[in-house]
């Protein structure tokens, strides 16, 4: 084979990375992940799953609001508190979930449907993330999918009790059969498509604000 011959087909195979690893390697180590995850898994920080939750939902690249009630019927005080600091009139759309329909809405003006330019929507999560502060949704008749996008405010209820470590916890919990639509939320939507400057609520909604439901 001549030197050039050789230095091509050389090159090539430097370019292609190391050889293929064996398969029954490959299923070895996949194996013992399974058996151990939490070596897969960053470690969460010190205090509660919550407040480790509440923490992350306030960090920078999150940038949520979050308040922290004692139960479900404090909820629309919260939500009341919360527009009166962005300067908004308390007229919300309100996801059609039991747990939110039952409380006491007086003072507000609600409805249980949504459109491109609602304002604010209140909504009820399943279950929170710690590790990456996320909000999870599943759609159905009491969680239509567009109240995670169209409001320019999303004010999300979340159970403390469902506060789970990492994203695999839910896939765990999830069950069978998921619904058409799971969204996970982290943060409110945002783009620097545009000249690399940060634009709030492109995609969906522009604040989040998430409540804590202690009990």
């Amino acid at each position: 084979m001549s030197d050039a011959r050789s230095a091509i087909l050389g090159a090539i195979r430097h370019a292609l990375g190391p050889e293929p690893r064996d398969t029954a390697q490959i299923m070895s180590e996949a194996n013992a992940l399974l058996a151990q995850p939490e070596r897969g898994r960053p470690p969460l920080g010190q205090g509660s799953l919550v407040d480790q939750f509440a923490a992350r939902l306030v960090e920078p690249k999150i940038g949520a609001s979050v308040a922290r009630v004692g139960t479900l019927d404090a909820i629309p005080g919260a939500v009341a508190r919360i527009l009166n600091g962005v300067g908004l009139p308390k007229a919300i759309a309100v996801q059609p979930a039991s747990e939110l329909l039952r409380l006491d809405w007086s003072g507000f003006e609600t409805k249980q449907t949504i459109g491109p330019d609602e304002a604010v929507a209140v909504g009820l999560a399943l279950w929170g993330i710690a590790e990456t502060g996320s909000l999870v949704f599943h759609s159905g008749p009491d969680s239509p999918t567009l109240f995670d996008f169209f409001p320019m405010h999303h004010i999300v209820a979340v159970r403390a009790d469902r506060v789970l470590a990492y994203l695999e916890d839910y896939a765990t919990l999830a069950g069978s059969p998921l619904p058409r639509n799971v969204n996970i939320i982290t943060g409110a939507s945002g783009t620097t498509d545009i000249e690399g400057t940060l634009v709030k609520g492109a995609h969906g909604p522009g604040y989040l604000h998430v409540i804590i439901v202690e009990a």
